[in-house]
């Protein structure tokens, strides 16, 4: 499904950065979110994040990432705890199944 086309002055509204995965775990009682630490760097600092990501990936295997990260969402509560950002991913469907990919940086940044 494509979705209806933004303007320009609306996309220079997100505040796109680029964060490592420091930690990962696992919610108690959730089938599909995981608790994600990211490292924003100095400015930023350490945020929570919570993703729908739990099967497509094992928390171990997130650590040490690095990703993109949407920093100006508004905080979201979901099962008892606050998420402060938006990890971006790229999503398509391949032979009737969706598929996700993590959009990380080509070069290291710390």
């Amino acid at each position: 499904m494509i979705k209806q086309t933004i303007e320009y002055s609306d996309f220079v509204k997100l505040d796109l950065r680029i964060g490592t995965i420091v930690e990962c775990k696992e919610i108690p009682g959730s089938e599909k979110l995981l608790n994600l630490t990211v490292d924003l760097g100095s400015e930023l600092g350490k945020r929570t994040i919570l993703s729908g990501i739990k099967k497509y990936f094992s928390p171990e295997s997130l650590i040490g990432t690095q990703v993109l990260v949407l920093v100006n969402l508004e905080p979201k509560k979901m099962m008892s705890l606050e998420s402060q950002g938006m990890i971006l991913m790229g999503v398509e469907e391949v032979e009737g199944e969706e598929k996700i990919t993590l959009l990380v940086p080509q070069n290291k940044i710390w």
